[in-house]
């Protein structure tokens, strides 16, 4: 029996051992749906509260439930550790780390090139590498391949494959389970090993011909969600001045039932992909001397909206008598989006930002995050404990995220003003003066 044959069997018999490097929104997820499909899954990761609060069955994600995390633990069929040295042990090893983009807009891949450092030295045959990380096309074949298969033949010996994550925080309908799988592998063999893993676990696996398209096709899924955002965003701003309510104009143009999809436009971009893949593809095309001139201009567009939405913000107070400087500014809602606790790349930071930096006196509420801290203009803010007070007492309420806990009604009848970037206050927003709407 050949060296694939016998990973396969073991990849279908569940007989396999499962590694997933990287903990986060990502891993915990995949590695609770390997476990509770009956592979023996190790969760792998450098902190260690996550590592601690794993083993107690404790989740820290809200789309891990305790209570499956706990069982799976208690079972024995998922642990966790700091240890990479339990690599060496492994047969299958799914990679789930973070890709951010460095403040000069070029992917930062030291998470990638960290986790396959440390795969490196427990390399052996007889194991399968899925990468799920977002990256640019050619990451898995140029960056994967040679730090992991210098002794081994790749596609004989051992296999590599990328499989992009489709995780949407907060999102019940399809999670990492039912959510279709692309698949992509180094060679034929290596994506026949990885589909035969992953359908032990996931309901559809979607095969394609290379790593390189399975990272294209990520890559495509949110550039068009980016593209489409930024297109709302701009037709926002020509609308206000042209005096048209935008939201009934993407209302009416949502009921064609074909040929047209619905995106609203809001304060900016967030969340762990959408404001961040498009530019992986961007910055890869440089090398070839082409400029992808649609991720550009969105990225332009959405990047301006917080600053676009300050400048709304401060005709709304210059038309009531008041200025912004010096204005006491509530801000509600920091996550990058409804009924989440994740302020990743969230619009609201540069928001609040750039109220601080203009004077305004500002404070938040989001009752899912508590504290917010401002990396590169080192700022440090808590959520206000007492809403409703914060709401009365400000000359300007800022609705940046709409969760379904607020009562918006009672949040527009108690404010003076109120500035609603997503159309939160909705069709009572035309009977209130104070209220102006993105």
């Amino acid at each position: 029996m050949s060296v694939k044959e016998s990973l396969v069997k073991k990849l279908k018999e569940k007989n396999a051992n499962v590694a997933v490097l990287g903990l986060g929104y990502v891993g915990l997820p995949l590695a609770v749906v390997f476990a509770e499909a009956g592979f023996n899954v190790t969760g792998v990761d450098p902190d260690v509260r996550k590592i601690e609060a794993i083993n107690k069955g404790e989740s820290y994600i809200p789309d891990v439930k305790s209570e499956s995390l706990a069982k799976l633990v208690k079972d024995g069929k998922l642990s966790a550790t700091t240890d990479f040295s339990v690599l060496k042990e492994m047969d299958a090893v799914s990679i789930c780390v973070p890709t951010p983009l460095r403040q000069t807009g070029d992917p930062d891949m030291s998470f990638i090139i960290s986790a396959a450092d440390e795969l490196s030295k427990y390399m052996h045959k007889g194991m399968v590498v899925v990468l799920q990380s977002t990256t640019y096309p050619g990451t898995t074949r140029e960056l994967l391949l040679p730090k992991l298969g210098s002794e081994n033949k790749v596609g004989e010996d051992w296999f590599l494959a990328f499989s992009p994550e489709r995780v949407d925080p907060g999102r019940e309908d399809y999670t990492t389970k039912n959510t279709p799988k692309v698949m992509g592998g180094i060679t034929e063999a290596c994506g026949e090993v990885a589909t035969a893993w992953y359908e032990g676990a996931i309901d559809i696996v979607h095969r394609v011909s290379s790593a390189e398209a399975a990272e294209m096709a990520k890559l495509l899924e949110n550039t068009f969600r980016m593209i489409n955002i930024g297109l709302v965003n701009e037709l926002a701003i020509m609308c206000e001045r042209l005096g048209v309510d935008v939201w009934e104009v993407i209302d009416a143009a949502a009921s064609k039932p074909f040929g047209f999809m619905k995106f609203t436009p809001g304060p900016g971009l967030g969340g762990h992909c959408i404001p961040i893949d498009p530019l992986y593809l961007s910055w890869k095309m440089k090398s070839f001397n082409y400029n992808a001139r649609f991720i550009e201009l969105a990225s332009e567009i959405n990047t301006n909206m917080p600053r676009y939405v300050v400048s709304r913000l401060m005709e709304g107070l210059n038309d009531r008598g008041k200025a912004l400087k010096g204005s006491k500014v509530l801000v509600l809602g920091v996550a990058y989006k409804p009924d989440i606790d994740d302020v990743r790349e969230s619009p609201a930071l540069d928001v609040i930002g750039l109220l601080r930096q203009k004077g305004a006196d500002v404070e938040y509420h989001d009752p899912y995050i508590l504290h917010i801290h401002h990396e590169y203009d080192n700022w440090h803010m808590d959520s206000v404990k007492d809403m409703m007070k914060s709401v009365k007492e400000a000359d300007a309420v800022v609705i940046v995220t709409n969760h379904k806990v607020y009562d918006f009604k009672l949040i527009v009848d108690s404010s003076q003003f109120v500035f609603d970037t997503r159309n939160a206050t909705g069709k009572f927003a035309k009977e209130n003066r104070n209220v102006v709407r993105l």
